[in-house]
């Protein structure tokens, strides 16, 4: 498994816009993602998340590889938002029975 976060403010009154695209963009996932949040910064508001974890580092590397604009990145420039990216690979899952 893979996490990517990717990180951007967000103006105060573009962030219904931003709940708003991601809803829609995420309506569909497909299937080499297993679940993606958008989250809220705790100390600083303007911060937004979206989180997203792959089934495996290949299936992300196969999506970046592809050329086309990842889903993510579509979400916070529709609202003015230049994101970062972090790649995490993931060395131990647990999971609640």
């Amino acid at each position: 498994m893979a996490i990517t976060v990717l990180e951007a403010p967000v103006a105060a009154d573009r962030v219904s816009d931003l709940e708003h695209a991601y809803r829609e963009r995420t309506a569909q996932i497909p299937p080499d993602i297993f679940e993606t949040f958008l989250v809220r910064d705790t100390r600083d508001a303007s911060v937004f998340r979206i989180i997203t974890v792959w089934a495996s580092r290949e299936a992300l590397e196969k999506m970046r590889a592809s050329g086309v604009k990842p889903t993510g990145v579509q979400i916070f420039e529709a609202v003015g938002a230049t994101p970062t990216l972090s790649v995490f690979d993931v060395i131990v899952h647990r999971k609640q029975k």
